[in-house]
This record gives structure tokens, C-alpha cells and sequence, in this order.
């Protein structure tokens, strides 16, 4: 603390008084304050927008958690975090205007859909992304180089990781001619999904069978039709619909008897045989070093989009000995997780 004394001119005797009190006031007055206070720190505060009932949501945070570590971050010492969820797409808008309101620095979402109705929300506070797709087809960057707008992040290019799950069915089943894929059509990724289905199919000799899932209620029809087509095995694109409803696709594809090739991993713990994608708590840990930089100054139109760079193969043993299909130990040699 600096202290600064202000001298009042000393009374003498014979000084006109009244001229003594008016000198004396204007000193004070002209004087600084007597303490000057330090500057008190903003503390910087990230906002946190997740789905509640997702199964994978504790894991995925634990991610962003060890990220904050990471660059040396604790909530509630050094960093503010406003966490948000919804359970509809009117409460999503509602998390958004409520995040907004807080004026937070930064908005951390985890998947395409979130950055696409966080963009739509604001324009001004930067976003960055977990697990975001393809960025330049669902309209959230110009290129992954200059993503030119206020989102950034990791892309997890769902579209040409599709293409590696059709590799996989096609190396288990080597015989396969007829695959199923489930779209979204609601996904802003799905048309960068089909121009990859398209390519792997000609490549691979395969007829693909499309069937658009818009509901939760759509499964069963879809794995009837597949069923009913003769399909050898079903493909799922990845959506973030697909978490909710893990348990039921798992009995599905039991319940038809269809073999399924996912990219969420607790497809697969829940009777998938297979899962193939990004890792996704790796993604949102590393999603943080963009947060660091934009509080640091730098601009999301200037940061580049990163890929994802680790990846997982999970196989469920238990599921293949369900359907009577014997896995290869060269195969399960190659999983990184294998499901008894």
C-alpha cells in the first residue's frame, strides 16, 4: 500500500484566518486519495455446455478437467467455470442465452451439433470445440487452416472415419456385399457422410443400404428393414443420439442378429461387436490448450483446426460369441480393448 501525505500550510499568527481555511481545503482537495488500491484480476471464466443424461459426459469431463490441470487451471482459484446442460432443444437455447448472460470469455462445447447452435447464439464470444466433426461441412469454419469465425477446436472427421468401419466389417466378413448404414439426417455432418459412403462402397464392392434415423423410435424399424434386406452387418454414423439409446441398439442388433460397427465406445460395451473412433476424452483434454490461448488473446478465426490423432478398436467377444461369428485372434490382437 503507497500512503501519500498532504502538507497543510502552517497558521501564523497575524494570518488572515479565513484565508487560512480556504488555502488549507483546496490542498486537500487537490491531493490524491490517501491509499491507492492494486488493480483487482478479472478471473477468467469458461462456459461449459453438456448433455446431462449422456453416459459418456463424467468421462469426457475428466478429460477437460486433466486439460485445465494441464495449463495450470484450478476452478475456483485461477479459473471460473458456468456449466450448462439441457435435455431439449429449447433447453439448449435457454443453457446458451444463460451462459451468454454471464459473460463469460469462452464457450466449451463438446460436439458439432453444440458448436453449430453456440454460433447461432453468439457471434462475439469464441467457442472451441471438443470433437467437432468436419468443420468446413457444417458451416463452422472457412478451412481448418483459417477457420475465419468464432469457432475453433478439434475436428474428428467423422466422414472419413466411416469409411474405416466399413474397412473393418468388410476384413471380418471378407465375403460381405451388403451393408447397412444408419444416417442422420439432422446431423450437419451427414452429407459429408454420405459423399464418403459413397466412395468407400465403390472401392470396397459393397452395396450400401441407407436408412435415416430422425428419433429414437426409428431403431427398431431400421434394424427390421436391414434384417429384412439381408444386410450383413450395420454401420452407424456417429450422432450424438446414439449415447441415449446405447443399451437398446446393443438388444437390437442381438434381437435381429445383426452385427454393428460404431465409433462411440459404449456402443460396444453394450453389445456392439465393434467401435472404432477417436478418443474422445484425449479430444476434450486437448481442446483446452485452445481455451489457454484464447485467454491468452489469440483469436478463434485465427487458431487452426487440430485432428484427433488417437484412436481406439474395441471388440466385443461376448456380442461375437452371441451372433456365432469367430473373431480371428490376429484381429483381437490388433483391438486396444477386448470385450469377455
Amino acid at each position: 500500500m503507497h500512503l501519500r501525505l498532504t502538507v497543510e500550510p502552517p497558521y501564523r499568527p497575524g494570518m488572515d484566518r479565513r484565508r487560512f481555511l480556504v488555502t488549507s481545503l483546496a490542498s486537500v482537495l487537490a491531493a490524491p486519495l490517501v491509499t491507492e488500491a492494486q488493480p483487482i484480476r478479472k478471473v477468467p471464466t469458461i462456459g461449459y455446455v453438456g448433455l446431462p443424461n449422456e453416459p459418456s459426459e463424467p468421462r469426457w469431463r475428466d478429460g477437460f478437467e486433466r486439460g485445465l490441470r494441464d495449463h495450470g487451471y484450478v476452478p475456483g482459484q485461477n479459473i471460473a467455470i458456468e456449466v450448462r446442460t439441457y435435455t431439449t432443444r429449447d433447453g439448449l437455447l435457454r443453457a446458451f442465452d444463460e451462459i451468454i448472460r454471464q459473460k463469460v470469455d469462452v464457450i466449451f462445447v463438446g460436439q458439432p451439433l453444440l458448436a453449430v447452435a453456440g454460433r447461432e447464439a453468439t457471434r462475439d464470444i469464441p467457442i472451441v470445440c471438443g470433437s467437432c466433426g468436419d468443420p468446413t461441412e457444417n458451416g463452422l469454419a472457412v478451412s481448418l487452416a483459417r477457420p475465419g469465425g468464432n469457432v475453433t477446436g478439434l475436428a474428428s472427421l467423422s466422414a472419413e472415419i466411416i469409411a474405416k468401419r466399413l474397412e473393418l466389417v468388410k476384413e471380418l466378413f471378407p465375403g460381405v456385399s451388403r451393408v447397412a448404414v444408419f444416417l442422420f439426417p439432422a446431423n450437419p455432418g451427414t452429407r459429408a457422410t454420405s459423399r464418403a459412403l459413397d466412395a468407400a462402397g465403390r472401392s470396397m464392392a459393397l452395396d450400401i443400404r441407407r436408412f435415416d434415423i430422425r428419433g429414437a423410435g426409428d431403431f427398431e424399424t431400421a434394424f427390421r428393414a436391414a434384417a429384412r434386406d439381408r444386410a450383413s452387418a450395420v454401420v452407424l454414423q456417429d450422432d450424438p443420439l446414439l449415447r441415449t439409446v446405447s443399451s437398446q441398439i446393443g438388444a437390437l442388433a442381438l434381437k435381429h442378429r445383426l452385427p454393428v460397427s460404431a465409433g462411440v465406445f459404449e456402443l460396444a460395451e453394450s453389445g456392439a461387436l465393434m467401435a472404432y473412433g477417436p478418443d474422445r476424452v484425449d479430444l476434450y483434454r486437448r481442446a483446452v490448450g485452445f481455451v489457454d490461448k484464447i485467454l491468452k488473446g489469440a483469436r478463434p478465426a485465427d487458431l487452426p483446426f487440430e485432428q484427433a490423432t488417437k484412436f481406439g478398436l474395441i471388440r466385443n467377444l461376448k456380442t461375437a460369441r452371441a451372433l456365432g461369428i469367430t473373431i480371428p485372434v490376429s484381429l483381437l490382437a490388433r483391438a486396444d480393448q477386448v470385450i469377455e
